[in-house]
Parts: structure tokens; C-alpha cells; sequence
């Protein structure tokens, strides 16, 4: 706990981090009460509901090749700036789309908004590794780790509470609050150069299309020199899979098997029940961080949530899934912090944000695609049980796949020596 309150002491960290929490929170809420929105207005087509999630993931595929390059060349600060304010501004827009109840304008808004959006991540992850010490990276990526899961399911029970206070609109403009307090926190910190801007200053016009897809090809280049680095990105290509099931399977479980009736007021206690659970997992696994290798705890927290997942989908019982729900809840930070806390360790800050710019759209990509692969199949050929299972099998998959690949990059060795000196064959 000395860690968790120390690092805070750190005021560009804790400006940063409350940032990414509201501007996480503006990118997700409304989205998710839209779906929720959805789900009561077209009851009999969960197509559309899986829809405004892919409104969510899709858009990296539209910008994937541009944001990492943009965060390595550009102004990091003003980047995030910027994205903040044109979500707010767009958050204006959708909320008079909605007031027509025009569907093509209101999924095309919220594209867009998402599209912008994801020029953020690549940036704040930049600033980070600049504003903290490697020996603060595990703790950063528990906290970052544990504010992506709380949201991931207890945001939905804040989307559902705030969608039942104050509708569709009101949650909209709750949104817009959350991309105000996000730029107004960037607007408050005082960043060094060097963080802001690694690469020397580089204006706008000088970004051309040449520069960006040689940038981009350097990312990749840094990347496929690295075997761990390979390995971690396999995780998160893990993670966009398990992320884009879970983004609905939890509220398809409840409407479609286990509450029917009142699958919303369960999805508010699932949220607790799983919020808790990850607040509880992330504090105790940041505590593990330095005791075990961080190999181990990725391993270990796959089978884990992979066996919960698993038996999720078979049981019959709402106290059970809230049960294995938890169990999952604790066992996913052991695989973020790992993952989380090697990254930044074995990357040189002058790549970080192109490292980010391939890592991002990988990770949107299995979740756009587990989404997509959904609204096709579900509920027509597979059943709710199925999509767990699949799910889970993945993890434990990738669990068995890492036992045989992680445990031998566990030497500090390896990763201050060996792997930051790729620095040396890629141009930056």
C-alpha cells in the first residue's frame, strides 16, 4: 500500500492517471448505455447491441497506422489535449443525433468520437514511462490494469444507474463532463521536454505519408526483433478477445438464461461483485509483483480466469456466475500487471508510442472480430453456453502456450540488456 500511495506523490503521474480515468470513463460509459438503450428498444435484435460496442473497436482500424507514429513525432500533452476536447465537442453532436433518432448519423458519431479517442492511449502510455521509475512500472500497470477491468463490467453498473437516472442523453452529456475534467487535468501538468517530446519537435506539416509508414514499419521492426516483445503482444491479442466477449456476453447471459426479467438490476450487482473483486485482485497482485516472476503470474492468472470463464458458462445459478465471476475478477490483474509491468521495462522511450501504435490496433482488432464473429453467430448457431466456453478454452489455450515460452525472459539479464539495446537497430 506504501507503493500505491507513494507513486501519487508524484503530481504529473497523479494528474496523468485520474486523466486516463476520466477520459476512460467518457469513452466507455455512453457507449455502454447505449447498448443497454439498444437492448430495450430493438429486445428481440441483439445485433444492434453488439453493433455500438464494435462503434467502440473498430475505429483503431481506421487510425492504427497513424496514432503510435503521432505520439513518438508530435507533442504528447497536446495530443491527449486535443483528443479530449474533440470527444467533448463530439459528444454535443451525438446528443443531437439521437434527439433526431437517426441511427446511421448516431453510429457514424460514435465512430468517430471512438476514432479520436484512440489517439489518447499510445500518448498517456508515452508520458508515463518518461514520468515514473522502472521501478515503478508494475505498480503503474497494476493501477492502469485495475481501472481497464473495473470498466470493462462495473462500468457497467455506472452506465446502467446513471442511463435509468437521466436516459440516453443524460448519459451522453455525462460523458462530456468526463472528456471536460480529462483535458482540463492534461491542461494542469508540467511535463518535461524530453517526456513531451523524445524525438526532437516536429510540426504537422512535416507528418507525411512517407514518415508515417516508415515510422510505422520501425515499430513493427523493433517489435519482430524482440521474442518477448512478440510474446507480450500475443497477450494482448489475447486480451481484445476476452475484452470483446466480455463487452456483452455478461448482459446476453442475463437477459437471454439466468434473469430474463430483471437482467439489469443483476448486471448492477454483477458490477459490484466483479469490481470488487478486480479492486481487491489488483492491490494484492501489485503486492506480488516483487515476490514472484512476472512470468509466473501471467501463467498463472490464465488458467485461472480461463477455468472461471469456462465454468461460467454452465452454470444455472445467478449466485454461482456472481461466484466464478469474481474468481475471474481477482485472477485477471495477476496477467495485466505482468504484461503490464514488462513492457515498459524492455522498450526504449523513443518507441514507446510506436510500440503502442501496433499494440492498440492488435488488440482492437481480436476484440472487433470477436464482436463481429457474435453478431453473425449469435444466437442463430451459437448459444450463450458456447461463447464462454470458446472464451474460456482461449485462455487456457494461451496459458499452456506461455508455460512453455515466458519463464526463460525471467532474468534481469534479458531485460535490461539485452532487449533495450534494440534501440541500436531500428532508426528513431
Amino acid at each position: 500500500m506504501k507503493d500505491f500511495l507513494k507513486i501519487f506523490q508524484n503530481p504529473n503521474f497523479s494528474k496523468l492517471f485520474l486523466a486516463g480515468f476520466t477520459s476512460m470513463m467518457g469513452s466507455i460509459i455512453g457507449v455502454t448505455a447505449f447498448m443497454f438503450y439498444l437492448l430495450d428498444k430493438f429486445s428481440e435484435q441483439p445485433f444492434y447491441a453488439t453493433l455500438a460496442e464494435l462503434m467502440y473497436s473498430l475505429p483503431t482500424l481506421a487510425v492504427f497506422f497513424i496514432v503510435g507514429v503521432l505520439a513518438d513525432r508530435m507533442d504528447r500533452q497536446k495530443i491527449a489535449l486535443y483528443c479530449d476536447w474533440i470527444c467533448a465537442a463530439l459528444c454535443l453532436v451525438l446528443m443531437g443525433a439521437i434527439w433526431l433518432d437517426w441511427m446511421p448519423l448516431i453510429f457514424a458519431i460514435l465512430f468517430l468520437r471512438s476514432a479520436v479517442g484512440k489517439f489518447f492511449f499510445p500518448a498517456d502510455q508515452a508520458m508515463v514511462q518518461g514520468i515514473l521509475s522502472k521501478g515503478e512500472y508494475a505498480i503503474a500497470a497494476g493501477l492502469n490494469q485495475m481501472v481497464g477491468s473495473l470498466f470493462m463490467l462495473f462500468g457497467n453498473m455506472i452506465a446502467i444507474f446513471i442511463y435509468w437516472s437521466v436516459g440516453i442523453q443524460g448519459a451522453i452529456a455525462f460523458d462530456l463532463a468526463t472528456y471536460v475534467i480529462s483535458a482540463l487535468l492534461i491542461m494542469s501538468m508540467k511535463v518535461n521536454e524530453e517526456v513531451r517530446l523524445p524525438n526532437g519537435n516536429h510540426k504537422f506539416n512535416e507528418i507525411n505519408i512517407s514518415m508515417v509508414w516508415k515510422d510505422f514499419g520501425a515499430g513493427f521492426s523493433y517489435i519482430k526483433s524482440s521474442k518477448l516483445l512478440l510474446a507480450l503482444i500475443f497477450g494482448f491479442f489475447l486480451f481484445g478477445i476476452v475484452n470483446g466477449g466480455l463487452s456483452v456476453m455478461p448482459a446476453f447471459i442475463m437477459k437471454y438464461k439466468l434473469a430474463p426479467t430483471n437482467y439489469e438490476q443483476m448486471m448492477m450487482w454483477m458490477g459490484i461483485v466483479f469490481g470488487i473483486s478486480v479492486l481487491v485482485g489488483s492491490v494484492l497482485c501489485s503486492m506480488l509483483a516483487k515476490k514472484v516472476n512476472l512470468s509466473t503470474a501471467i501463467i498463472i492468472g490464465l488458467f485461472i480466469s480461463g477455468l472461471a470463464l469456462g465454468i461460467c458458462g454452465v452454470v444455472d445459478s445467478i449466485a454461482l456466475f456472481f461466484v466464478f465471476t469474481g474468481i475471474t475478477g481477482l485472477s485477471i490483474p495477476l496477467i495485466n500487471i505482468g504484461i503490464g509491468g514488462w513492457l515498459p521495462k524492455i522498450v526504449d522511450p523513443k518507441m514507446m508510442g510506436r510500440v503502442q501504435g501496433w499494440i492498440t490496433p492488435i488488440n482492437m482488432l481480436s476484440h472487433t472480430i470477436t464482436l463481429g464473429l457474435i453478431a453473425a453467430f449469435f444466437p442463430k448457431l451459437l448459444t450463450i453456453e458456447a461463447l464462454f466456453w470458446i472464451i474460456g478454452g482461449m485462455i487456457l489455450v494461451t496459458g499452456i502456450f506461455f508455460t512453455f515460452t515466458l519463464p526463460k525472459y525471467d532474468s534481469e539479464e534479458y531485460e535490461y540488456q539485452g532487449e533495450v539495446l534494440l534501440e541500436e537497430k531500428v532508426p528513431v
